[in-house]
């Protein structure tokens, strides 16, 4: 029996956004940092570290991500919302070059008052 029973290592998610409407609804530009919606049927607290892969549209690389759960949408959810969770980007380097790589593709998306899956 190893000793890390108590911290269960991070769940990976996979999440490829196949284009910029789909980037502009997961997208989250409240975090300071930067992060995005995942859909999961899998029921997570907040504050919980996940791993996520994440695919850009036209990007054929995907970019490693270590956040921490920073909302949780759970199932049945008003307005038929999307069940899943609001990954809060790190604070570091990569994911600062992730941000500027997200908001450059989706440019002036940013401003619109198109519906998103978060806030």
């Amino acid at each position: 029996m190893s000793h890390s029973a108590n911290a269960p290592r991070p769940s990976v998610m996979q999440l490829n956004l196949k284009d910029k409407a789909a980037l502009h609804a997961a997208y989250i530009p409240l975090f300071e940092e930067g992060g995005i919606f995942v859909p999961t049927p899998r029921d997570y607290r907040l504050g919980d570290d996940v791993y996520v892969l994440l695919s850009l549209p036209d990007e054929p690389r995907r970019y490693p991500l270590a956040g921490k759960v920073a909302w949780v949408t759970p199932a049945r959810a008003s307005g038929n919302r999307t069940q899943g969770v609001g990954v809060q980007f790190p604070k570091d380097e990569k994911s600062r070059e992730l941000k500027a790589k997200i908001e450059e593709i989706l440019g002036p998306l940013l401003g619109s008052d198109k519906p998103t899956q978060t806030l």
